[in-house]
């Protein structure tokens, strides 16, 4: 029974009734003899209000409770009620569901303060290896240990590489800032796949053989093949999945491969390398946020843990998906899938 109408009913038994049947005897109205029924009323409508009474106080002493516990930092409870009242029943319910949510918030509120500690930890671990790289050669350019012009440009081509690993963890960690507030700023177009990954691959290419890696590339893709994507992101993509396969690579010769096929309506990315594998404990937490091999973890290439759950976000707002295969000790697949365009009015 609901509330109001326990409180209507108390009400009426406890006040209206008796004090009709009483103003009835002292008129006459009512025979004599009624005392005793008058007396029974009173007794029940006493009852009535006293249960009514501990139905709500009881709850209300829970929730006062329960409050105090909140106020105190403790979710670390349950607020069970079995009133028959359905108001205060709901009511208990409620702030129970309210104590969970906020539980829920803290937890998650405590593991990504522990992931940005992490972060900030990592990042400050990997900007000081290539700092302290462009302090001693620059104190050698200074100080003329680099005396001849091909030490020089060395010096100078060492410092110039190691400015660019500052940017790209620079870049990297802002760019984790927007993922983190969902401010991604896609600019979404139709992109023939053969053009991009061709011209793209050209790119990795220099790059790769540069640092002395042997790359090969195919594209298996017809040439009218589209995706919708934003191709800033998707190059970001590419470089983070490469920038792994190096940085990852213990080989003698390293290599790297990029390959670009068709499966049903989805186009598919590969990145290969022959680097030192993920062992499989591993591999089905690769693209998850802050997440690092043991191996990767105590190596000197060290890593901010991000790039990869970057490149999960990425895809994953393309509408696509990733995924990776891996052996230890023989090499690593990272693959994307972008689901093909269909022109709508095609067939019209």
């Amino acid at each position: 029974m609901k509330l109001k109408n326990r409180m209507f009913l108390t009400f009426l038994l406890s006040a209206l009734v008796p004090a009709g049947l009483l103003l009835g005897a002292v008129a006459g109205m009512i025979p004599a003899g009624i005392d005793l029924f008058l007396l029974l009323l009173s007794l029940a409508s006493l009852i009535l209000s006293a249960r009514l009474y501990r139905e709500i106080a009881e709850p209300v002493f829970q929730l006062k409770n329960a409050v105090r516990n909140i106020r105190d930092g403790n979710l670390d409870f349950e607020l069970k009620s079995d009133a028959s009242i359905v108001e205060i029943r709901d009511l208990c319910e409620a702030f129970d569901e309210m104590r969970r949510n906020l539980r829920e918030a803290n937890e998650e509120k405590v593991a990504f303060d522990e992931q940005n500690r992490e972060l900030i930890s990592n990042i400050s671990h990997d900007l000081k290896t290539p700092i302290t790289a462009v302090k001693g050669y620059a104190l050698g350019l200074m100080e003329g240990v680099a005396d001849t012009p091909e030490k020089q440009e060395r010096y100078l081509r060492t410092i110039y590489n190691k400015t660019n690993e500052m940017d790209h963890l620079i870049n990297e960690l802002s760019f984790y800032s927007k993922i983190s507030t969902n401010r991604i700023p896609y600019a979404f177009d139709r992109v023939n796949v053969r053009g991009f990954f061709d011209g793209a691959s050209e790119d990795i290419r220099d790059d790769l053989q540069s640092e002395g890696f042997e790359f090969t590339y195919t594209n298996a893709v017809p040439e009218d093949v589209q995706v919708i994507a934003d191709v800033e992101q998707i190059t970001r993509v590419l470089g983070n999945l490469v920038g792994n396969a190096v940085k990852y690579n213990d080989k003698a010769e390293k290599r790297v491969g990029l390959s670009v096929s068709m499966q049903a309506d989805e186009v598919v990315v590969c990145v290969s390398d022959n680097g030192r594998g993920i062992a499989a404990k591993d591999l089905a937490n690769v693209f998850e946020r802050f997440y690092r091999t043991d191996e990767s973890r105590h190596s000197s290439a060290g890593g901010s843990g991000i790039g990869l759950s970057i490149v999960k976000k990425i895809i994953e707002d393309h509408g696509g998906r990733v995924w990776a295969s891996s052996r230890t000790g023989e090499g690593t697949r990272m693959y994307f899938a972008l689901r093909r365009y269909v022109d709508g009015s095609a067939g019209k």
